[in-house]
């Protein structure tokens, strides 16, 4: 195995220890005051009343992909009789152990989850945010993200989303319609069943706001390259998933050519024994669960070139083909620390003799090694810091800088660096350098994580209260500002910490980008 595939593997083994610090058991469930039933087009819905809100969890809206669906396009759930139970999540869609303890095996996974404020209601609707969880297009659940907070102080409806994750989600095949997006298809389905159904639950059909981090950040960007979403959604959150990710960049999330995704699906195909059969396909929609599970790749992306996904994300944004919904996005300070001390911690030391073969590693291209290790100097005790730095700019920073500025010049944006140099770490034991702000630190600032509060100081709290307001503000009326916040100007980098929120442009975060520009 290269250097690169170990380094890359233990930073996805890091992803899933990161997902396993915020789900390590099923989420709390509140005590329930009273039980509350909706109706929708396909049946009754039996919610749970809190202090405050209502929740409606596993609620199915397109029918299990089983059987012959396996790889199929979504199609809409059928009615139920009686009344559907929807006071828990259902099961989230197969994947390896991580944020889901034990993992799943459970194809009957698309389902979605809502919580809504108290008064909510048909003739008093709430904007809506749609999220769309992270994991590397591998792992992760919507019902991981208890949204109450977000949903009380910010007055809008959350609807949380699971859709087809790894090579049940993003298998290509020239046998199969859809391939590479089946995923992506998932989210859009959820998007429709949302502009039809969620009035019933108090949500404003014609004001969706579609965000995401991570991977789930690059699915928005997906979406907004993707011609059939165009009118599912009306703005834009995307968190740590710069929409000009690079597969060469193994980090962020990111896009393939169809043909690369079909080379994927035929090696995934031989590994369970169906390469050489008749039909190819049929084999493979006869291949248990955890077995496709074993045999896929640690990295998933989905694939342009594609009816669904027509172009890579990173060119449709250039090229100014996507709608016109105005977008908040950024990323961590640190984002790259995190998988930088794991690969520290499993025994790859960052030192002035191995910091080469590192940076060669990731960056294979002639001639860049050099140029890389001058721009960024390991010095005798701060290897690990500069590798995260690396991994950071390269992966993150930057690509979200250029995104933000692509999508500026046709639409509203607005830009953010989250900073809290102390954020709760999101993992277990002492890591070899302190962490900062790494990927996902954001993440307890706006959610329940598993249902549990995380510990939080009270200036963090402060800071978690204005990101919520900044974030639903610009659900409800395009513009995050308002007089209980630090103001925002547009198309200025805000940094969000405990001690300051005030717009930030550094010189050497201005170096490192054109740095990264010039070297391609």
């Amino acid at each position: 195995m290269s250097m690169h595939r170990v380094l890359t593997a233990l930073g996805c083994a890091l992803t899933a220890v990161l997902a396993t610090a915020w789900s390590t058991a099923p989420p709390t469930q509140p005590d329930r005051a009273a039980a509350t039933t909706l109706r929708t087009h396909a049946g009754v819905v039996r919610g749970a009343a809190h202090d405050g809100y209502r929740t409606f969890e596993g609620i199915p809206y397109a029918e299990p992909p089983v059987g012959s669906l396996r790889w199929a396009q979504p199609r809409p759930a059928a009615p139920w009789p009686g009344v559907r139970d929807a006071t828990r999540p259902a099961s989230a869609c197969p994947q390896p152990a991580g944020e889901v303890p034990g993992g799943s095996t459970d194809e009957d996974c698309l389902h979605l989850n809502i919580t809504t404020p108290d008064g909510a209601g048909p003739a008093r609707p709430r904007p809506v945010i749609v999220w769309l969880h992270g994991g590397g297009f591998t792992t992760g659940a919507g019902g991981s993200y208890d949204a109450h907070r977000m949903a009380t102080r910010g007055d809008v409806v959350v609807v949380t989303v699971d859709y087809r994750l790894g090579a049940l989600g993003f298998l290509a095949h020239s046998g199969l319609s859809g391939s590479g997006t089946f995923g992506l298809a998932d989210q859009q389905a959820a998007l429709r069943w949302v502009r039809t159904e969620i009035g019933a639950f108090g949500g404003d059909t014609h004001n969706v706001t579609l965000a995401g981090e991570s991977a789930g950040g690059y699915s928005v960007c997906a979406q907004l390259a993707s011609p059939a979403a165009a009118a599912l959604f009306d703005r834009a959150i995307i968190e740590s998933g710069p929409c000009t990710g690079r597969p060469d960049r193994p980090f962020a999330p990111s896009s393939v050519p169809l043909s690369t995704a079909r080379a994927t699906g035929a090696d995934l195909a031989a590994k369970v024994g169906c390469g050489s059969a008749h039909d190819v396909v049929d084999c493979l929609r006869r291949v248990a669960v955890s077995r496709l599970l074993a045999a896929q790749d640690t990295d998933q992306q989905p694939a342009y070139d594609t009816p669904l996904l027509p172009s890579d994300p990173a060119a449709a944004i250039a090229d100014g083909r996507f709608p016109r919904v105005p977008v908040l996005i950024g990323n961590n300070h640190d984002e790259g620390n995190g998988w930088a001390a794991g690969i520290v911690q499993a025994g790859n030391p960052v030192t002035p003799g191995t910091w080469p073969d590192v940076v060669s590693a990731f960056f294979p291209s002639p001639g860049q090694t050099k140029a890389i290790v001058r721009e960024y100097p390991v010095h005798r005790t701060d290897g690990g810091p500069v590798f995260g730095a690396v991994i950071g700019d390269a992966n993150f920073a930057c690509p979200t800088a250029r995104t933000g500025g692509l999508l500026a010049a046709q639409v509203p944006v607005w830009r953010y660096e989250f900073a809290d140099e102390h954020a709760p770490p999101l993992t277990p034991g002492t890591p070899p350098f302190p962490l900062g702000a790494p990927h996902a630190s954001e993440l307890p600032y706006l959610f329940d994580l598993g249902g549990r509060p995380r510990d939080l100081t009270a200036a963090q709290r402060r800071l978690a209260d204005t990101m919520i307001d900044y974030w639903t503000r610009f659900a409800r009326t395009a513009d995050p500002n308002g007089p209980s916040s630090p103001p925002w100007p547009r198309r200025t980098v805000l940094s969000l910490a405990p001690d300051h929120i005030v717009p930030t442009h550094t010189a050497e975060h201005r170096h490192h980008c054109m740095f990264w520009n010039a070297l391609g």
